[in-house]
């Protein structure tokens, strides 16, 4: 029997870029986040063309058992007095979780559970995070370099982005002086 030797996918660690054939791409702009930022008057005298972050995954068959690797590259930047952030979201099947190992810059990963509890976790270098079911997530990046993290979910998990709609995540994170701090927008 003749073993044949394949080059399998890599990643840069450093950066969380993949060196593979298919890559899918998608660029998020600031004109794709409209009421996101509480500020609505300082997100648009920002150019709408503006990338605040891209994600690469790798294809992978839609179907039950099989996983999404995926990595979201978070640019530093605020809307008035917030971090730049993701959009944020449960999943479409919530009860499917989801891990997200961090790669380069500092963060915070929000965490918003289905029965509105909220709690922050530290995103950087090497942290590990692991995301609930029922749990809505959202990364802040705090920091003043691109914030990477590594992701792996279920192909079936989707996005369900209407859920946390008309008021979005219960907590804010705010510039602070040098640092940061969490407000509730809502009980």
């Amino acid at each position: 029997m003749k073993l044949t030797s394949i080059m399998p996918t890599r990643i840069n660690l450093m950066d969380g870029c993949f060196t593979a054939p298919e890559i899918q791409r998608k660029t998020t702009t600031l004109g794709n986040l409209k009421g996101i930022f509480a500020n609505s008057v300082a997100w648009q005298a920002m150019p709408s063309e503006l990338t605040v972050y891209h994600v690469e995954m790798l294809p992978s068959p839609q179907q039950e058992g099989e996983l999404y690797v995926g990595t979201t590259h978070l640019h530093p930047g605020r809307v008035g007095h917030e971090f730049f952030m993701t959009r944020g979201h449960f999943h479409q099947r919530p009860e499917q979780a989801e891990i997200y190992f961090g790669l380069r810059g500092h963060g915070l990963l929000l965490l918003q559970h289905q029965d509105g509890t909220c709690s922050l976790e530290r995103v950087s270098p090497g942290s590990v995070h692991h995301i609930p079911s029922f749990t809505a997530h959202r990364l802040i990046n705090i920091g003043h370099k691109v914030l990477s993290t590594l992701a792996v979910w279920p192909t079936v998990a989707g996005h369900n982005y209407e859920a946390l709609q008309p008021r979005g995540f219960k907590l804010r994170v705010l510039v602070d002086g040098e640092g940061w701090k969490a407000e509730a927008q809502y009980e």
